[in-house]
């Protein structure tokens, strides 16, 4: 044997091998699109959550409008921004038979919007007396 085939073999081998390389590199990748993956769903969810949060918010504040329904009724609708809603009273039947207690009604408000193609609504009710008409003022 000559002296270079025996140096060669009392010395290990350093580096990897191109095999081993690939795994690596297959390893990472498929980690890399699994954390791409989560975070993508997680910026989604997020956005969702903002537009029921302003879903929500447009409901609570068309059923804050109304403090007194008029003796007729109300039905009312509109848009904000790409969320419309709509209001509508009805009489509501407290059971009570005291001809002085207050009429009821219930007012009812929906709100619409589409989210990612699909389209979703959020409904809140409350009641509400009925106000009488309104006197001049002195």
């Amino acid at each position: 044997m000559n002296r270079l085939s025996m140096s060669r073999r009392s010395r290990p081998a350093r580096g990897f091998s191109l095999l081993e390389l690939l795994v690596a590199f297959a390893i990472m990748a498929v980690a890399l699109g699994v954390l791409y993956r989560a975070t993508g769903s997680s910026v989604r969810s997020v956005g969702d959550l903002e537009l029921r949060q302003r879903a929500t918010s447009v409901a609570d504040s068309a059923l804050q409008r109304v403090d007194g329904v008029p003796p007729a009724g109300l039905a009312e609708s509109g848009a904000v921004g790409d969320i419309n809603w709509s209001l509508q009273t009805r009489p509501y039947d407290s059971g009570n038979a005291d001809p002085k207690a207050p009429k009821l009604h219930e007012v009812l408000v929906m709100v619409t919007w589409v989210e990612r193609g699909e389209p979703r609504q959020i409904q809140l009710s409350t009641i509400r007396p009925e106000r009488g008409p309104r006197r001049p003022g002195p």
